[in-house]
C-alpha cells in the first residue's frame, strides 16, 4: 500500500478532525481495495479511533461475510469499547471448523479472564490448545491465566517449556515473566537467575528493583545493594529503592551507609514518613539520640497517628528519662484527638520519676487493664503500689505475676 494514501488520514487524526476523517473514509471505502482498507482499520485502531476502525471492518465484513478473522477483529474492538454483547455474538458465530476458531476461543478466554470468570477462561484456552496443542501463544496464555489465579508452580512449568521457542512469542520477555512468577510465589532463589537473564537483555529500573528485592529476600544483601545503586544512578527518583537500599545496608550492619541511603531518599521525597522512621531507628543504633528524636518528630508531624513512630519516640524518651518531653508528646497528640493506650505505661513511669504520684497512679491503672500479661510492667506496678501503701491492689497484681513467672519465688513470698 502506498503511504501517500494514508497521509491525509494521519494528519486528520493528529489534528483531531473527525469531520474530515468521516468524509475521507466514505470515499476510501468506495474507491480503494479491501487490503488497503484493512490496513486503514489497523491504523485507526493504533491511534484510538475505534469507531472508525469498526466502520471499516463492518464494511469489509459485508463484502466478505464468511471471513472469520474480520469477526474477531471487530469483537476485539467491541470489547475495548465496552460493547461486550456485540463482541460475544461475533465470537460465538465463528465456525468451529474455521482456522480462526482457536483465536476466537483465545479472545473469549481473555474476556472471561478480564471479568474474573477464570474457570470459563481456562475452559476456552484448553479447548483451543486441544486444537493446536503446540501453539506457543496459546500455551503462553494458559501460563498467564495460571499466574493470575495464583497457581505459580504450574505457570512456571508451562513458561519454562516455552523457553526453547520464546522467539515465536513476540513482545514477551519470558525470563522476566518467569522471574515475576517465581517471585509472586515467594520462590526467590528460582527467580534470581531469570532476573539476571532479563537484565542481560535490558537494564530497566523495574527489573533492577525486583531483582534487588528477590536478592534481599534470600539474604544476598551485597547483590541487592549492587542492583539498587545501579538503579538509582539510572533513575534517582525511583523512591522505593532508597528504603530497600537502606535496609540492605542495615542487614549487613553497615548503619552509616544505611543512614546515608535513607537521608538521600528524604532529599528526594520529603513527605515519606517511613523514611523518617527508618532514619530515626538507625540513628538510635548509631547512638545519635538527638538526630533520632528529630527524625521521629518529622515522621509524626507528617502523620500524627503514625503508631510505629510514636512508640519509638516514646520509648526513646522513656529510656533517656526525658519525662517532660514524653508527657508533652502525649498532650500534643491528645489535643489532636489521638490517644493510644500503649503510651500509658511510659507515662506512668515518667510521672513516677517526676514524683507526680497521683498522675502516675492514674496512668498505671489505665495501663493495667490492657497490660495484664506484660510482666515487666506489672513488676514496676507492684512496687509502685507497695510504696504508695496500696497493698491489697499490689497483691492482686502479685497473683498475676505468680502465674506469669511461677519460677520467681519473690512473688510467692510477697503473698505470705
Amino acid at each position: 500500500m502506498e503511504l501517500d494514501k494514508l497521509q491525509p488520514f494521519l494528519q486528520a487524526m493528529e489534528e483531531g478532525n473527525v469531520e474530515m476523517l468521516t468524509a475521507m473514509l466514505d470515499a476510501f471505502l468506495l474507491e480503494e481495495n479491501p487490503d488497503d482498507q484493512y490496513v486503514l482499520a489497523d491504523l485507526f485502531t493504533q491511534y484510538g479511533y475505534l469507531q472508525e476502525a469498526v466502520k471499516v471492518l463492518e464494511y469489509l465484513q459485508f463484502l466478505f461475510p464468511e471471513e472469520n478473522q474480520l469477526k474477531i477483529d471487530q469483537a476485539q474492538l467491541y470489547l475495548e469499547m465496552d460493547k461486550e454483547d456485540d463482541a460475544l455474538n461475533l465470537l460465538t458465530s465463528v465456525d468451529k471448523s474455521s482456522e480462526a476458531y482457536p483465536q476466537a476461543l483465545l479472545t473469549l478466554a481473555d474476556y472471561y479472564q478480564m471479568i474474573g470468570l477464570f474457570e470459563v477462561a481456562e475452559q476456552k484456552i484448553n479447548e483451543a490448545i486441544n486444537i493446536l496443542p503446540n501453539e506457543p501463544l496459546l500455551l503462553y496464555a494458559k501460563g498467564e491465566l495460571l499466574f493470575e489465579t495464583g497457581r505459580y508452580l504450574e505457570a512456571a512449568r508451562m513458561m519454562e517449556e516455552l523457553l526453547p521457542v520464546q522467539n515465536s512469542i513476540q513482545a514477551v520477555d519470558l525470563p522476566l515473566k518467569l522471574a515475576e512468577i517465581y517471585s509472586a510465589g515467594a520462590a526467590y532463589e528460582e527467580a534470581i537467575p531469570y532476573y539476571a537473564k532479563a537484565l542481560q537483555k535490558e537494564v530497566a529500573p523495574d527489573v533492577l528493583f525486583h531483582a534487588a528485592y528477590a536478592s534481599f529476600q534470600v539474604q544476598h544483601y551485597e547483590t541487592a545493594v549492587k542492583h539498587l545503586e545501579n538503579l538509582l544512578e539510572i533513575d534517582p527518583d525511583y523512591f522505593s529503592a532508597y528504603m530497600l537500599l537502606a535496609e540492605a545496608y542495615a542487614m549487613q550492619e553497615k548503619n552509616e551507609d544505611a543512614l546515608k541511603a535513607i537521608i538521600d531518599g528524604i532529599a528526594r521525597d520529603e513527605y515519606e514518613k517511613e523514611y523518617y522512621l527508618f532514619a530515626g531507628k538507625i540513628s538510635l543504633k548509631l547512638g545519635r539520640v538527638k538526630e533520632a528524636e528529630s527524625f521521629l518528630r518529622e515522621a509524626i508531624a507528617l502523620d500524627p497517628e503514625y503508631m510505629d513512630a510514636i512508640f519509638t519516640l516514646t520509648s526513646l524518651f522513656s529510656t533517656e528519662e526525658q519525662d517532660e518531653e514524653l508527657i508533652d508528646l502525649y498532650e500534643t497528640l491528645k489535643q489532636d484527638q489521638f490517644e493510644w493506650s500503649s503510651m500509658y505505661p511510659f507515662l506512668a513511669y515518667a510521672y513516677d520519676r517526676l514524683e507526680f504520684y497521683e498522675k502516675a497512679y492514674e496512668f498505671y491503672k489505665l495501663a493495667y487493664t490492657e497490660h495484664k500479661e506484660d510482666a515487666p510492667f506489672l513488676e514496676k506496678y507492684v512496687y509502685f503500689l507497695l510504696e504508695d501503701g496500696k497493698r491489697e491492689e499490689a497483691l492482686e497484681v502479685v497473683s498475676i505475676l505468680q502465674k506469669l513467672q511461677p519460677e520467681n519465688s519473690t512473688w510467692f513470698e510477697m503473698s505470705e
